[in-house]
């Protein structure tokens, strides 16, 4: 039977209860119909599916742990992630799972975010490309993947009942754009709602989201399940676009389905509509996985090892690094012999890594180890202490491994500080003193301040690299590879310099995002701030040149697009790959409610290059691409006027920077009545020679910053702006009065 015959054939019990989880991984089956269960599991950077015969939901299959996605972000690659969602498709299908739970592609409102290394960036358009990579790489497999969490989900604290109250520009123009970007390029089966409420109203019930937007707009032709435990209220779930309850609340919500369908307050046509989402998936799911698959461990280990060296991200280097062969080498920080590769929750894989340590001694480094601090905790012991100085002082190179310990960062917990252990920044400071090669390797899901940054000679942040952490580490280290990995977050100098530090993470019942769009780069451009790093830094051993930046025309229609080409060269002697950066600025100047933001990222592409080798990178620009979000319209809008297209290696490092006019004619609604100031009207092409056709001699003079000496020209000039069209009975003369009615009258038309 087809879909529409299995709905037809269905009880209303049965229905009900295919909305619904059998148990906290698989879905229910239907035996008499010969309907199926699928399985699902964690996570997007590895396999935590259950082991066949265990009560234990916890208790997973051993995997392979790749790159988190804090640090599969730093690749700046979609072409990585989508070998990643591919290496994982076939060990979920060789593992009888049927949809994977991932991406996450929430956006990075603060370091603070427990949960921050799960999610790819503070920038929607880096995190929708890289997620659209990752489900190609899964689905290719012929695994479902479920997208999260969806939406306005950015914070662990109080995450099951608080209310992101964000406005509607913010969440379309920040919050939104990534899923929309997944969902449109790269149509994931599902799509997880999140726990949290949205402007009122829980995400696992909110039409505006899981219909209006999710389906009505974007397409999506999937079915959206909740996260574990997030449904509210079932009836309003179903009603709003929520068709699978994970993992199921023992029949209870059924039966509360069930009794609204025959008291007649949910539909039985939208009923049908829920089981038919899910049934098209599950049926695609069984079909495909008959299919052969083989769970190569070795490989994919080998995989994440790449991996984790394209993430890494060198943010400093005065020389230390690459270190060379004869150097005499001290590793300092129990991270070099314990990385942390991985954070903690429902991601968290069961398997094991190489450490640095390990690798050093596989490929016969010359390097003596020194515990210093633990990796677990944050303690201080003074002999252990003056035993690391002391070494690092007798070496040429101290290399100290440091990082957040698992109980700073998890998943249902909000960190309280952006600090290291207080034992690790005392250290630090403690060897740079005496070791002017001080290298610091960081294992981290977020920033962190760093106060000893100006004082070492290098840092590699290798994120939560996954288990090719050590093997990674130690190629960058000693040059075998070259670091290409970018920023995907600005690295504030302090918790406090960050956009939304006075209300992060709110009150315990609210969450108000007033920082508005200024999220990230946005925010520290905005303010002209010092930043640690900014977005999109990362340095090489290599160098790269940019030249010959140009468009293909100088105007973009309103229904046109624009190719952007500029060629870029390895200049030094090592091979290596650089991330060339796109970015567009609003130079129209029009007025922008919730102001205009200086920049915003619209195309990056990594470019492989040996020694001398040069290759012309192209981008394509569309009218999107210059847009903001628009309350007033509901709707994407670009002013007409001057852009800017910005190319450069990272968001403060420009190195081309083109003119670009856009000729679109639209323009934004404008409502006119007595109390509009003359400055709005005079800005506007449709009122504007109205309003200069009917001034009087005395009001243009003001205007022009006349008014005898009372007050400076640019004073009066301002005055002017600020005036109102009532105003006019009191500066415009006689019959003043009725020169308003007819000057309304006519601007009224003007604008309809």
């Amino acid at each position: 039977m087809n879909v529409e015959e299995l709905v037809s054939a269905l009880t209303l019990e049965e229905k009900a209860g295919l909305c619904s989880g059998a148990d906290f991984w698989h879905t229910k089956a239907v035996e008499r119909l010969g309907i199926p269960a699928i399985k699902v599991s964690d996570g997007p950077h590895g396999l935590r599916t259950q082991k066949e015969g265990s009560t234990d939901p916890n208790d997973a299959i051993e995997a392979v742990c790749f790159p988190a996605g804090c640090a599969a972000a730093a690749s700046f690659d979609p072409a990585l992630t989508r070998r990643m969602g591919a290496a994982l498709g076939r060990e979920a299908r060789a593992s009888g799972v049927q949809v994977l739970l991932g991406p996450a592609v929430n956006i990075k409102r603060s370091p603070l975010c427990g949960r921050n290394f799960e999610y790819y960036s503070e920038d929607p358009y880096l995190a929708g490309e890289l997620a659209a990579g990752f489900i190609q790489g899964v689905q290719s497999e012929g695994v479902g993947t479920s997208i999260k969490h969806f939406a306005a989900n950015s914070q662990e604290t109080r995450r099951l009942s608080a209310d992101s109250r964000v406005d509607e520009r913010t969440l379309h123009e920040i919050y939104l754009p990534a899923f929309e970007t997944a969902v449109k390029k790269a149509r994931p089966w599902t799509v997880m709602c999140s726990y949290n409420r949205v402007n009122g109203d829980y995400a696992s019930e909110n039409k505006p989201l899981l219909t209006d937007i999710l389906r009505d707009d974007w397409g999506f032709d999937g079915f959206v399940m909740s996260d574990w435990g997030a449904v509210n209220d079932r009836v309003k779930g179903v009603a709003a676009g929520l068709e699978l309850e994970m993992p199921g609340s023992g029949g209870v919500y059924d039966r509360k389905i069930i009794e609204a369908v025959q008291n007649g307050t949910l539909d039985i046509g939208v009923l049908d509509k829920a089981v038919a989402r899910i049934l098209n998936i599950v049926l695609r799911a069984a079909d495909l996985a008959k299919l052969p698959a083989v769970f190569d461990h070795a490989a994919d280990h080998k995989l994440a090892v790449e991996l984790a060296k394209q993430s890494a991200v060198l943010l400093r280097n005065l020389g230390a690094l690459p270190l060379h062969k004869g150097q005499k080498v001290a590793y300092i920080g129990a991270f070099a012999d314990h990385p942390r590769y991985q954070g903690g929750g429902s991601s968290h894989v069961n398997t094991t890594a190489i450490s640095a340590m390990d690798a050093a001694i596989m490929n016969d480094r010359s390097v003596s180890y020194i515990e210093g601090f633990p990796a677990d905790r944050d303690q201080r012991d003074e002999a252990e202490f003056l035993r690391a100085v002391t070494a690092a002082e007798a070496a040429d190179v101290a290399v100290i491994f440091a990082g957040l310990p698992d109980s700073f960062e998890s998943e249902g917990a909000d960190r309280r500080h952006m600090r290291l252990p207080d034992c690790q920044n005392n250290l630090i400071a403690r060897v740079a003193a005496v070791q002017k090669n001080t290298v610091v390797v960081l294992h981290t899901g977020s920033p962190v301040e760093c106060p000893w940054a100006d004082d070492v000679s290098s840092v590699l942040c290798m994120y939560l690299a996954g288990e090719g952490v050590g093997e990674a580490a130690d190629a960058l280290l000693w040059g075998d590879a070259n670091p290409c990995g970018r920023l995907p977050e600005t690295w504030p100098m302090r918790l406090e310099d960050t956009p939304c530090y006075l209300d992060y993470p709110g009150d315990g019942v609210t969450a108000d995002y007033r920082e508005g769009v200024y999220v990230g780069y946005r925010w520290y451009d905005a303010r002209k701030m010092p930043v640690r790093w900014p977005f999109g830094h990362g340095l090489s051993y290599t160098g790269y040149v940019y030249r010959n930046a140009e468009l293909s025309c100088d105007t973009m229609a309103a229904d046109g697009e624009v190719t952007v080409r500029v060629t870029v060269k390895n200049s030094g002697a090592m091979s290596g790959a650089e991330v060339v950066q796109l970015y567009v600025a609003d130079a129209t100047g029009t007025p922008v409610p919730g102001g205009r933001v200086p920049q915003a990222l619209r195309g990056f592409a990594k470019v492989d290059l040996q020694p001398g080798e040069e290759r012309v990178v192209t981008f394509t620009l569309t009218p999107r691409d210059l847009s903001r979000y628009s309350a007033e319209i509901h709707d994407w809008y670009a002013a007409p006027g001057r852009y800017e297209v910005r190319i450069g290696h990272s968001s403060r490092d420009i190195r081309s920077t083109l003119p670009l006019h856009y000729a679109g004619a639209k323009l934004l609604p404008l409502t006119v009545d007595e109390t509009t100031p003359l400055g709005i009207l005079l800005a506007d092409p449709r009122t504007a020679p109205i309003v200069r056709g009917m001034l009087d001699a005395q009001v243009q003079a003001m205007a022009n910053g006349g008014g005898d000496g009372l007050m400076p020209p640019e004073a009066m000039a301002q005055m002017f702006d600020s005036l109102t069209l009532r105003n006019m009975i009191n500066f415009g003369g006689p019959q003043a009065e009725e020169r308003l009615n007819a000057m309304l009258a006519k601007l009224k038309e003007a604008v309809q």
